[in-house]
């Protein structure tokens, strides 16, 4: 998307890292034209690693779930630091592992060295401890590693004023390290991120986004474009009929493991950002209604048909994915268009009057945006983006 010269990014990875962490800077990176490559030490390209799920579910201390199995697309015996302009570390348990391996430490050495943004997240940081980077430098992360921050020379940071999880925003920049508390705040970090990788994004003013939600919407098709229209500098909000803001939804965890349907595990939390009766739809320029099993629950609630029609009405930008389409066909906004759909919306949309374009992963049709699933998210969000008339370049 507008982008002059191609920028690369390296992800290093490995079992139980956290789910969003990765898979949230990996998708939106793609989405604008930045090439990024996953890699884990003593696994190859087409390897999977197992992430994690961390959130907090009423215990005093977050919770550890299965997450995703994120596919490795490059080898870690060939990378080459100088081929990438930033360096990504996911949070989790797996930097415990990779803290004591010495390739490992010498990739993230080569990155420091040559000054290239190094970002991390959580618990990622014990890898810049571990390298002897973080001498007189101020950094933030959990704040369980206050102290492995502190015994490596460096400077302990935390966001003040926080009260609540809406609060939760910020990135710390110093130099060029990238550190945060954790997934909560990908807005920042990845406006941080695009930033230091010399991005500008342009926009000819700010837009508007509305996420109708429920209960088992899938974890990825929601929070993936929530975070990166965020981090384009939109305003963002998430509704869902029955509930307040400040409540929550449970996500789902849909992925291939090999059955003849995907699987469905526990996801995160999903927190509410705006009452239903203080939702209107002239103060939103697009709608977005991400799959998961939260459309078969809006289908029932003619107050989220009646929204997705007035959304409709007003010739606001209308996008589903996944199972979303199942309330768009509902809402029937789908006639006569052209639309992405994967196998448990097909039949809908057909009936819907729409035409299903079988071989592509993401249509833009009109003030229509329509995807098969998760895996496709980074066209999504690119498709969605030039709709909203935002553009991106290096």
């Amino acid at each position: 998307m507008g982008s002059v010269v191609e920028k690369s990014a390296l992800i290093i990875c490995g079992d139980y890292m956290e789910d969003y962490e990765v898979m949230v800077p990996f998708h939106v990176l793609k989405a604008f034209g930045v090439r990024v490559d996953c890699v884990s030490p003593d696994k190859l390209a087409g390897d999977k690693c197992i992430t994690a799920i961390h959130d907090f579910v009423g215990f005093e201390l977050y919770s550890e779930f299965p997450g995703h199995l994120f596919t490795l697309n490059s080898n870690f015996d060939e990378v080459k630091a100088e081929c990438y302009d930033a360096l990504i570390i996911p949070g989790g348990r797996f930097t415990e592992l990779l803290s004591v391996d010495d390739r490992v430490l010498s990739v993230v050495k080569r990155f420091a060295d040559a000054g290239k943004p190094i970002a991390t997240s959580c618990h990622s940081q014990l890898l810049l401890a571990a390298a002897g980077l973080l001498k007189g430098k101020k950094c933030s992360a959990f704040p369980s590693m206050k102290p492995v921050i502190e015994l490596a020379g460096g400077i302990w940071w935390e966001q003040p004023g926080i009260r609540s999880v809406f609060d939760i925003t910020a990135c710390l920049k110093e130099g060029n390290i990238l550190s945060s508390i954790g997934w909560p705040v990908h807005a920042e970090y990845l406006k941080t991120l695009f930033e230091s990788m010399g991005a500008r994004i342009h926009a000819t003013k700010t837009k508007s986004v509305l996420f109708l939600c429920g209960d088992f919407v899938e974890d990825y098709e929601f929070n993936v474009p929530f975070r990166a229209f965020q981090a384009l500098g939109c305003k963002v909000d998430t509704v869902t009929p029955s509930k307040k803001k400040g409540e929550t939804c449970v996500t789902a965890i849909h992925d291939d493991e090999g059955a003849q349907i995907f699987s469905e595990k526990h996801g995160h939390n999903l927190v509410i950002t705006a009452n239903w009766s203080d939702i209107c739809v002239n103060d939103y320029d697009c709608l977005v209604v991400p799959g998961g099993r939260s459309p078969e629950l809006l289908v029932m609630n003619d107050k989220a048909v009646d929204l997705v029609k007035e959304f409709a009405e007003k010739n606001r930008v209308i996008a589903g994915i996944g199972q979303g389409q199942w309330l768009l066909a509902a809402a029937g906004v789908l006639k006569g268009k052209r639309c992405a759909s994967g196998h448990g919306t097909k039949v809908m949309v057909k009936m819907s009057g729409a035409e299903v374009e079988e071989s592509k992963g993401c249509v833009s049709d009109g003030g229509l945006v329509t995807a098969v699933g998760w895996p496709t998210l980074h066209s999504f969000i690119s498709e969605l983006s030039k709709l909203l008339g935002l553009s991106f370049e290096f």
